[in-house]
């Protein structure tokens, strides 16, 4: 079986947990914790980053969520997510791209360095002023995935892809650090709560970071705002 090297606020493992939780293929987490910079973890991934996904009886070894995401989608027929025509994998890609960099550098990174990083490792006060900015970043790129889903059933088109998926994982953990304000964004919320209730987004919810306690909504399916 395989085995997921992840914590559980990672957006990039969260993203590889959904694909393969929409595909049917069998896992089993190890939590790492990057910032312990433990040395057997570094000999597997010398960057030091998650998620790592391995199966030692085979002797594979994978890193980079996308790179795994891609070997899946290889590997495993099942619940295709980067597919259509060239034009349409294009596209899903653009958007995958555009979660797990621009989304992620200013929601999800500085909500993470705020409110996890200094609770658990610097011990220092969380900065307002960086907190604020994120909300309002989180505020914008809300408005673009609106339009998004004002043209279309999904993120990408009309089927869900791996576009949805990499946007579910950064806004899951942005929605447990609190910093997402869903007044106003109600065609982002409805795909939200849609997909919060599918069989593969359900262990996200039970988890729980130390420390840190998601708002009370979130492992509301129906939440309301």
């Amino acid at each position: 079986m395989w085995q997921l090297y992840q914590f559980p606020l990672c957006p990039f493992s969260r993203k590889v947990r959904l694909l393969l939780g929409e595909k049917g293929v069998g896992y089993e987490l190890v939590r790492e914790s990057p910032w312990d910079r433990r040395d057997e973890f570094l000999d597997m991934n010398p960057t030091g980053q998650v998620p790592v996904m391995a199966d030692p009886t085979r002797n594979i070894l994978l890193m980079d969520s996308m790179a795994i995401c891609e070997y899946l989608e290889e590997t495993v027929d099942k619940a295709a997510m980067i597919n259509g025509t060239a034009v349409n994998r294009a596209g899903i890609r653009r958007l995958v791209a555009w979660f797990d960099a621009q989304f992620f550098q200013d929601v999800t990174a500085p909500l993470l360095s705020e409110r996890m990083m200094k609770r658990l490792v610097t011990k220092a006060s969380p900065d307002a002023k960086v907190l604020r900015e994120a909300m309002k970043a989180a505020e914008r790129h809300l408005d673009y995935t609106d339009y998004l889903l004002d043209h279309h059933n999904w993120m990408a088109g009309a089927t869900m892809s791996l576009a949805d998926l990499a946007a579910a994982a950064q806004i899951s953990v942005a929605d447990y650090l609190g910093g997402v304000d869903w007044k106003g964004h109600e065609q982002t919320a409805r795909w939200y709560r849609g997909f919060k209730s599918r069989p593969s987004f359900r262990p996200l919810l039970s988890e729980r970071m130390e420390g840190i306690s998601p708002p009370k909504s979130y492992d509301d399916v129906d939440f309301d705002f």
